[in-house]
């Protein structure tokens, strides 16, 4: 398992908000669901992101967008198009003055918009994305991020282009693992471009030491992990990966090893019932008492204080 695939493994789509919108001009949606991660991938036509503060991107056929939340943003047909429509948490959408929209605007499966026969059809997803981990991937990444067609090579729009607007047994499960797919294909493509200022731990994994050594991490937080053993895993010598590592992740690998541990804990101890014991077990603490110090120095609070406040 790499770092990518650790930090992608928290948001993924488990029922996730999908849908197809047809739309005739004029048009434009004032989004406010809060979603932590949205997704909007242009089918046919174009589309203007305009967040609040920042400058308008067009969207053209083929290019994906992903937003980061919660901060509202505005998709219209032209950036100078007053807002129509307003998207509320849980997908609830309204016109300006409250008015419900639900059915006036169904299209059939999971469609939705102002003409059957639009110019612009927009593929949308939401992740709701909570946790320590998943922190870790929103904060390595823009508020707005546009992939353009012409930069990649990827089936995955058009086949969920398809299977949108199925109803079949099962086809929940089909779109979220096309959505998984989307979204992780989008950010490696992103990851990899020079303007994108891919974050140390990602730059890091193609290092053939430190990479190494950041995939036995991820893969086994929990084996009681010294710098001699990784090095030993790497093939360098000690002080060889501490110095390679920090100056390519930016800390050493003890305190990368002590991050990660505590972020999944948190994790464990927002989304499960597991007994701090059990959390420390899975983490790779030997007692309660060793995470609640660790947890509690560096977060400032205990772990039971930190689930309280979680839920």
């Amino acid at each position: 398992m790499d770092a990518l695939t650790d930090l992608l493994d928290g948001p993924r789509a488990r029922g996730a908000f999908l849908l197809r919108s047809i739309l005739s001009p004029p048009w434009s949606l004032r989004i406010r669901d809060r979603a932590p991660l949205a997704l909007a991938a242009m089918v046919r036509g174009e589309a203007w992101v305009v967040p609040d503060g920042g400058e308008a991107v067009r969207l053209g056929p083929g290019d994906v967008a992903i937003i980061r939340g919660p901060d509202p943003y505005t998709v219209a047909d032209d950036p100078a198009t007053p807002p129509q429509v307003v998207i509320h948490p849980g997908q609830h959408c309204t016109t300006l003055d409250g008015r419900d929209l639900a059915q006036a605007m169904d299209l059939g499966v999971r469609t939705w918009g102002n003409s059957p026969d639009g110019s612009a059809v927009i593929l949308t997803g939401a992740y709701q994305m909570r946790g320590e981990i998943s922190r870790r991937l929103l904060e390595a990444l823009p508020t707005l991020l546009v992939l353009p067609e012409g930069a990649w090579s990827c089936p995955i729009i058009p086949l969920l282009a398809d299977e949108i607007v199925k109803d079949e047994p099962g086809q929940e499960a089909v779109l979220d693992r096309l959505l998984d797919l989307l979204l992780i294909a989008v950010l490696r493509a992103w990851f990899s471009r020079p303007e994108a200022g891919a974050p140390a731990w990602y730059r890091a994994h193609s290092d053939p030491v430190v990479g190494k050594a950041l995939r036995m991490l991820h893969n086994n937080p929990a084996h009681p992990w010294t710098v001699a053993a990784l090095a030993a895993g790497a093939g360098v010598s000690r002080a060889a990966l501490a110095r390679r590592f920090t100056e390519l992740v930016g800390e050493s690998p003890m305190a990368f090893l002590t991050g990660w541990r505590l972020a999944m804990a948190a994790d464990l101890l927002r989304e499960t019932d597991a007994t701090v014991g059990a959390v420390a077990a899975q983490v790779g603490y030997g007692s309660s008492f060793a995470l609640s110090t660790a947890f509690k120095r560096v977060r400032g609070v205990s772990p039971q204080e930190y689930r309280a406040g979680a839920r």
